[in-house]
């Protein structure tokens, strides 16, 4: 593994929020799985505006304990089959923080959410 795949693992591994340049830079919460980074938007989830038509996005990770920038890195964008890919599924489920329904959240996401892998390009 390369010393930028190994800085981004770190860096996703260690903060569960990262920057993604879109309209704006805009703050997502996320989880990595198995060598990318997985999101989820729509329904009651954060609102990621234009990446749903993007095939590749700039990610930035910042450092967790003081905010320096840690990594940048362009990332291929893909929509999640939920079903098919229910590992990656639960290991966002278990990162995202206050659901209001935590037992059916899997559920209502595969209803009226969208999770995406952003697997990085360097």
């Amino acid at each position: 593994m390369s010393d930028d795949m190994m800085a981004i693992e770190e860096g996703a591994k260690k903060s569960g929020i990262l920057w993604l340049t879109l309209d704006r830079p805009r703050l997502a919460w996320h989880a990595w799985h198995d060598g990318a980074i997985y999101l989820v938007t729509g329904g009651e989830e954060q609102r990621l505006p234009g990446l749903d038509g993007l095939d590749r996005v700039h990610v930035t990770l910042r450092s967790k304990d003081n905010g320096a920038r840690l990594v940048e890195f362009e990332a291929a964008v893909s929509a999640v089959d939920q079903a098919a890919s229910a590992d990656a599924v639960a290991v966002l489920a278990k990162e995202r923080l206050n659901a209001r329904d935590s037992e059916h959240l899997t559920e209502r996401w595969a209803r009226e959410s969208t999770v995406w892998r952003l697997t990085p390009q360097r």
